[in-house]
């Protein structure tokens, strides 16, 4: 009786034990699957986005448009018997075209890039700029300016979009006459300015 007794017993014990591993074959698996779950959407929402750039347009005048300025204003001086310079130059006030006229003073070249410079930084006629000396003497110490007529700005809805300065005339008001005609061929011109993306910060 007894060793039947056992061989009843074994079949419990046996199912009571596969009990157990299953319920502890269970939680193992819960921990795993927990700890396998990808991160929430709220957890990668949190990750900062990347800054977009920012830009801005800025105008600029064509080469050809430069270089046709560049040609009216010698052009102009040579009509009246005169020999000058004339600069043409952009916003930033690097130099687009230069052309010394035949037999132009070797000073008027400088001279021409300096009035080019001083009235797109001013946006104004170096012959008004002149006036500004006497409340502002110190105006003729800053670098690469010149404070005599001569100089004209190009703007582009009343903002400067270039500069053409001309020297070489007996004087600054002679000069800057051939520096609009300059600027009448701009005007002239069908596709005077060129827009160009710039990155900002």
């Amino acid at each position: 009786m007894q060793h039947k007794a056992k061989k009843f017993l074994t079949p419990a014990k046996v199912a009571s034990c596969a009990a157990g591993l299953a319920l502890v074959g269970a939680g193992t698996v819960g921990v795993l699957s927990a700890s396998a779950q990808p991160p929430s959407a709220g957890a990668a929402s949190a990750a900062p986005a990347a800054p977009k750039a920012k830009t801005t347009t800025t105008r600029h005048l064509t080469a050809d448009t430069a270089t046709d300025a560049a040609r009216s204003a010698p052009a102009a001086a040579e009509k009246e018997g005169r020999r000058v310079t004339v600069a043409v130059v952009d916003r930033n006030g690097n130099t687009l075209v230069t052309l010394r006229g035949d037999g132009a003073g070797p000073q008027s070249y400088e001279s021409a890039g300096e009035k080019a410079y001083t009235a797109v930084s001013w946006n104004a006629p170096t012959s008004k700029l002149t006036d500004r000396l006497e409340s502002a003497p110190n105006l003729k110490d800053i670098p690469g300016t010149l404070f005599l007529p001569g100089g004209v700005p190009v703007t582009h809805r009343n903002t400067p979009i270039a500069g053409i300065g001309v020297a070489g005339a007996p004087s600054g008001e002679v000069d800057e006459k051939f520096a609009r005609a300059g600027l009448a061929a701009i005007s002239e011109h069908h596709r005077p300015i060129s827009d160009r993306p710039r990155a900002g910060a």
